[in-house]
């Protein structure tokens, strides 16, 4: 995956999406299954342990959603831009005459305590190298706000798995207007959104949209698993948008803007922010400990429909096959089992023969996504769950205890 480049003088790039040529875009098409090889999801689960109130975010005095039911994006501007930000990340040896590198993106006023959500690519080297390599954190972080003042900004961490950046700046420092998060499960096809951020480092800047599709599993730009629940939008995203909101009609932010697909890197393609639902579990967490605690179940699994159900004999219509179980992990502990020899049927590559999971602790599971999303909100390393699978016509709960989330996933796969 080409990455943007951070040149020496002053930030004019941020790391927003990747540079994209067209064999690149076909290439991640074809791994998140748009051109029919199926979707395979490795799950791999995150889930914030509960955290004491003293160490969330306090919210009190942001703005509040406002009135009506019209899509106005005048009125959102006007409400929400004091909220955004365009930040800028000095790494490595830059100095004042400007050399070494920088990179630009943006970001928003989430409290009157002075933190900022932002994305973990905008503050950190994360996806420009071999991914699952720790990311270097930029040496200097600066917010400027829309007025033009500069303020230093502190690092508080970053989740490279849901691509969320938190920072933290003096609240004494300048006057803040944060914006209201809203709820990114409620967010459905084809409502109006709009984007405010510093594309090509033109700072506050409007584009507006829809919508396009929601619980997107795409490949992340800064970690080896996929980003689930990505909220897909037409809404032009370039370079410098990266780390900005996302805000529906009544101007709540609904996601992070975080990658466009395109065959020139630019506002045609389509994009995707991180929802804010998985944005404000990270920062709870990088609030409470400075990191983001992931469970891991070391399995791939695959969406099963009926005419796949039909051909491999399973006992079920739908639910998450399991693909391959990694040696040594959770599921492989537990007995859990994966399918035969790999092949390819009308297109989609499969591996039948393995377990059908179709509920999880008694929720049902109809997808591959559904297993990532089901542990997702609810579970934790060292936590049990309880998977109920299909083996062949036996129907099996087996109890699994989750492990940690190891940063490259073993065997290079995703």
């Amino acid at each position: 995956m080409q990455r943007s480049v951070r040149p020496g003088a002053l930030a004019v790039v941020a790391v927003v999406c990747a540079l994209l040529g067209s064999a690149t875009t076909l290439a991640i098409a074809k791994s998140t299954g748009w051109f029919g090889d199926g979707h395979t999801d490795t799950v791999v689960l995150t889930q914030a342990s509960p955290s004491p109130a003293a160490n969330r975010v306090d919210q009190a005095g942001t703005g509040k959603p406002l009135a009506g039911n019209d899509f106005d994006p005048a009125a959102i501007y006007r409400a929400r831009a004091s909220g955004v930000v365009t930040i800028v990340a000095l790494f490595g040896s830059q100095q004042p005459n400007g050399s070494g590198n920088a990179a630009q993106g943006s970001g928003f006023v989430v409290s009157k305590q002075g933190y900022i959500l932002t994305n973990s690519h905008v503050i950190t080297t994360a996806g420009e190298g071999a991914l699952g390599e720790t990311p270097e954190a930029a040496g200097s972080v600066f917010v400027v706000f829309g007025d033009g003042d500069r303020i230093p900004a502190k690092i508080i961490g970053w989740d490279l798995y849901d691509d969320v950046g938190l920072l933290k700046v003096a609240s004494k420092e300048h006057g803040l207007s944060p914006v209201p998060l809203g709820d990114s499960s409620k967010v459905v096809v084809g409502e109006p959104v709009a984007a405010i951020g510093s594309p090509f480092g033109n700072e506050n800047s409007l584009s507006v949209g829809v919508v396009s599709a929601t619980l997107r599993s795409i490949e992340s730009l800064t970690s080896t698993y996929n980003l689930v629940d990505a909220i897909q939008t037409d809404a032009p995203i370039n370079r410098g948008n990266s780390g900005g909101p996302m805000f529906d009609a009544r101007g709540r932010v609904i996601g992070i803007n975080a990658q466009i697909r395109s065959e020139s890197g630019n506002a045609e393609g389509v994009g995707f922010a991180v929802p804010i639902n998985s944005a404000k579990r990270s920062m709870e967490q990088l609030i409470e400990n400075g990191r983001v605690r992931y469970a891991w179940l070391g399995v791939s699994t695959q969406t099963v429909t009926p005419i796949l159900a039909q051909h491999y004999d399973y006992a079920a219509d739908h639910g998450a096959a399991i693909q391959t179980v990694i040696d040594g992990g959770p599921a492989a502990e537990a007995g859990l089992r994966g399918g035969a020899r790999e092949e390819d049927f009308r297109g989609i590559r499969f591996r039948g023969g393995g377990d059908l999971i179709v509920a999880i602790d008694g929720t049902r599971v109809a997808s591959a996504e559904d297993v990532v999303r089901a542990v997702t909100e609810r579970l934790f390393p060292g936590q049990t769950t309880r998977l109920t699978v299909l083996r062949g016509s036996e129907r099996l709960v087996i109890s699994v205890v989750l492990g940690n989330r190891p940063a490259a996933l073993p065997g290079g796969g995703r």
